[in-house]
């Protein structure tokens, strides 16, 4: 499936949007993080429910009607899964094992580990998006606003490690921006690939959904639990069904 001249448009421009979302800690700095803080879970519950949305509304129905529910579907998955998880495990094994050593007028290893580990996560955010834009525009556009909808609260939560470990505001948002840039690295290898390799994209998809699976599972979910109040526990379940919601209204772009 190759890619054609408008879907490398379609890709690129929104592999740079997302990128853009890295300089939400603009964000952070003019209306102060106790503030943002405050409806940071509502925005975390619905990025959970367009990652879940897009995974099982989207990409894996678009996989399995091409090519069936195959082992290959599986594996790709449970590849995207534990790719995700080894990443973060090696991110959070250095932040633990170094943060006895802070030290406000060093830049702490586990920042630059951060960066590191943000750089490969918007490289393969870029290759999803890529990959999904090959397959269709409104499956692309759908992946688009469940990243986009992902990276808000995870930029966020970067901008605050980078200045935490040392770094000036000013330094952390360029560097944070020069990290999420990757997201247009993974989208230009994607789309190189899939021009080369005919059904490429269809391996891609079922990593897609693995890992949309993983970080809404895996990171999300576990934050909404740390306030269980019964109020703000709803609160968290409408925001969450709210992001299913608008997954399955994009569906009639298809």
């Amino acid at each position: 499936m190759t890619a054609s001249v408008t879907i490398w448009l379609f890709a690129l421009g929104s592999v740079f949007l997302v990128s853009l979302v890295s300089l939400v800690g603009i964000v952070a700095l003019s209306f102060g993080m106790e503030n943002v803080k405050k409806w940071l879970l509502l925005f975390v519950s619905f990025s959970a429910g367009t990652l879940l949305g897009d995974a099982f509304l989207h990409l894996l129905p678009q996989v399995t009607e091409q090519k069936g529910f195959s082992l290959s579907v599986s594996f790709g998955v449970l590849a995207g899964i534990l790719v995700w998880f080894v990443i973060e495990k090696f991110i959070h094994w250095h932040h633990c094992h170094h943060e006895h050593e802070f030290d406000e007028d060093h830049v702490h290893p586990f920042a630059v580990l951060n960066l590191i580990g943000d750089f490969v996560h918007n490289i393969i955010d870029g290759m999803i998006i890529a990959a999904s834009f090959v397959v269709s525009v409104p499956v692309g556009i759908a992946t688009t606003v469940a990243v986009v909808l992902h990276e808000i609260p995870q930029e966020l939560s970067d901008f605050g490690v980078l200045l935490h470990g040392g770094l000036s505001r000013g330094r952390a948002l360029f560097l944070n921006f020069l990290s999420a840039l990757g997201a247009v690295l993974g989208a230009i290898f994607a789309l190189f690939v899939a021009g080369q390799i005919d059904g490429v994209v269809y391996l891609f998809l079922p990593f897609a959904a693995g890992s949309f699976i993983y970080i809404a599972t895996a990171d999300l979910i576990p934050e909404l639990h740390k306030d269980s109040r019964v109020g703000e526990s709803i609160k968290h379940l409408v925001s969450l069904l709210g992001g299913i919601v608008v997954m399955a209204l994009m569906l009639f772009l298809e």
